[in-house]
């Protein structure tokens, strides 16, 4: 009942344009654990009205199915700022659409009335007891795309078989119910209910529990920019700096207020590199500023940069900001709890493509670490069981920016993420430290992990299969390869198939999917590369680590044979002229 994707639809066929309708109503789009990320626009293969009424449908029977008391305890609904003028859809009426649809049952929901940062609906379904969690964002992803994130009632990301149940049950229930489309109804409904107040109380009052310099905050001559990159995080940032005691940090004026055209960048995304950061270094040279938090739209992951003496700016990767917040969280725990004994029950996780770092801490300090498969919704999962057996999960980051430094919140968050960088960098500024610095320190300490990632574009999922296929039958039949390039190959994880050398049974450990592909290669230097698509994007996406024990410093030859090593890993096993890739460009 959209006019305007109606109105797409019946020119298409008024042309008689099979192609572009083959397009639009070809295939559904996919609900998996990531629940849905596509394109806004007509037809069920793209984020409308319709596709949103049909998921929600399905959602809502899913969930009575599994709780008894679903219209008792009800679902939080969020939505970031974006719209698509040309179809009429955006996050909001995305947003209102699903509470209707759950309303229509009667099930409780709690609509946020305005834009929140993505963490706040996993934390509004713990403090709230919620049976479930909707966010509509497409995070970082480009201006035309929307997306359809769901949690359960533990807080963290669904995993495997909820998204097979759900889409089960979307395709069961795909007519819309009798008031699917009158989302005005909601408004006199005695079952909305509005968190925003009392989660921006609380969320700030729990984060507080992570801020340990308070005084130093108080007095730092340290200044920072922050800029939210025409998402949601801008305000909630300031109210973070607020709640720690910090003056608040300069925001870049021209990406402050919510766009959702992204006017500036050309992708929305800190983790592309310096191009979308050219604003904040320009205010940071203006107001004197050392440091830069830069968020995602949706403020679930966080960027941050630092001015080095050389008058350069260096951008941390993930996995550096990743050993930073490490060190730091485990350094203010260590100062906060004297009984020695409490450290047997603490732990960190960072996922299998991420820096082993916090391990390396973690073997030298006493503490527990645990790799788990990429994606917050298993570190959230895993958070959540340890959490149950009285431990505590004191920090998860992936390397893709994401970190999760309060158990407030089982899932990245970049509110919390940017505060806590803040505090850091102002308590190293009294000891004449930069994060830099203190990088070193870390590795100097635990050891040097140097890290490199990557990736190719790909649109054709045969050519992928085709890769993939062909890294599994290298020298023959199901036969993986022994080198690449000069580089000797001693272990082998594939966990699209299951296969570990390294296991007596070669069976591996973490869970297995055939529906995604990943392979990680272990080097007999020390490397190790890992191979795998992305659930939301059309990339192969590439990583590599090399550690060093402590003690061996000759960083810049560490550089030379991880660079050598993905020279040969891009050469020999993407092939990129034969498989006709699209490289990453800056």
């Amino acid at each position: 009942q959209n006019p305007k994707t109606s109105a797409i639809v019946k020119q298409l066929a008024a042309e008689g344009n099979a192609g572009e309708l083959q397009k639009y109503f070809g295939s559904r789009m996919e609900f998996g654990t990531a629940g849905l990320r596509a394109a806004m626009g007509a037809g069920i293969s793209h984020m409308n009205d319709l596709t949103i009424i049909q998921t929600t449908q399905g959602f809502c029977r899913y969930l009575e199915k599994n709780f008894s008391d679903l219209k008792k305890r009800g679902v939080v609904i969020g939505f970031d700022a974006r719209a698509h003028l040309s179809s009429g859809g955006s996050s909001k009426r995305f947003a209102r659409l699903a509470a209707n649809t759950f309303i229509s049952q009667g099930v409780p929901v709690y609509l946020f009335s305005d834009i929140t940062p993505t963490p706040f609906v996993p934390y509004t379904v713990t403090y709230l007891k919620l049976c479930a969690g909707i966010m509509v964002t497409a995070s970082h992803n480009p201006k035309q795309d929307n997306g359809y994130k769901v949690y359960w009632e533990n807080g963290a990301q669904i995993i495997s078989p909820h998204d097979k149940g759900i889409s089960q049950a979307i395709e069961e229930n795909q007519e819309p119910w009798p008031q699917a489309w009158e989302d005005k109804l909601i408004d006199s409904s005695v079952l909305l209910h509005d968190p925003y107040a009392t989660v921006n109380k609380e969320y700030f009052k729990d984060i507080q529990k992570q801020c340990f310099h308070r005084n130093i905050n108080k007095e730092t001559n340290l200044k920072f920019v922050h800029t939210s990159v025409h998402g949601v995080g801008h305000k909630f940032v300031q109210l973070a700096f607020k709640a720690f005691d910090l003056s608040p940090p300069f925001a870049v004026p021209e990406q402050k207020d919510p766009d959702p055209e992204f006017p500036t960048v050309k992708y929305p995304n800190p983790e592309e590199g310096k191009g979308v950061l050219t604003l904040s270094f320009a205010l940071a040279e203006k107001d004197g500023a050392k440091i830069i938090l830069a968020n995602d739209p949706d403020a679930d992951r966080l960027a941050v940069a630092e001015k080095q003496e050389s008058g350069e700016w260096k951008v941390f990767s993930g996995n550096e900001l990743g050993a930073l917040l490490g060190w730091w969280i485990f350094t203010c725990w260590k100062n906060h709890n004297r009984d020695t004994r409490a450290i047997k029950d603490v732990y960190m996780l960072s996922s299998t493509v991420s820096s082993k770092i916090l391990r390396a801490i973690a073997l030298k300090e006493g503490f527990h670490f645990e790799e788990t498969l990429t994606g917050f919704k298993w570190m959230g999962n895993r958070a959540k069981q340890l959490m149950d057996q009285g431990k505590a999960v004191l920090f998860a980051f992936e390397e893709a920016i994401g970190y999760m430094c309060c158990p407030a919140v089982l899932d990245k968050d970049g509110v919390s993420a940017a505060v806590i960088t803040a505090e850091m960098a102002s308590f190293l500024a009294t000891r004449n430290l930069s994060l830099s610095q203190q990088l070193k320190a870390v590795y100097d300490e635990y050891g040097f992990h140097i890290t490199k990632a990557s990736y190719f574009i790909c649109h054709d999922p045969k050519v992928i299969q085709r890769l993939f296929d062909n890294l599994r039958n290298f020298d023959g039949k199901n036969t993986y390869p022994k080198s690449c390039g000069r580089f000797k190959v001693s272990g082998i994880r594939d966990l699209t198939t299951g296969y570990d050398s390294s296991q007596p049974d070669q069976k591996a450990i973490l869970p297995t999917s055939k529906s995604s592909q990943m392979i990680t290669f272990t080097f007999a230097n020390g490397g190790v590369a890992t191979m795998r698509t992305s659930g939301t994007e059309p990339k192969i996406k590439y990583y590599s680590e090399l550690c060093a024990p402590p003690g061996n410093s000759d960083v810049e030859q560490l550089k030379k044979e991880l660079d050598e090593l993905v020279n040969a890993l891009e050469k020999h096993f993407f092939q990129p002229e034969k498989n006709n890739l699209q490289r990453k460009t800056e």
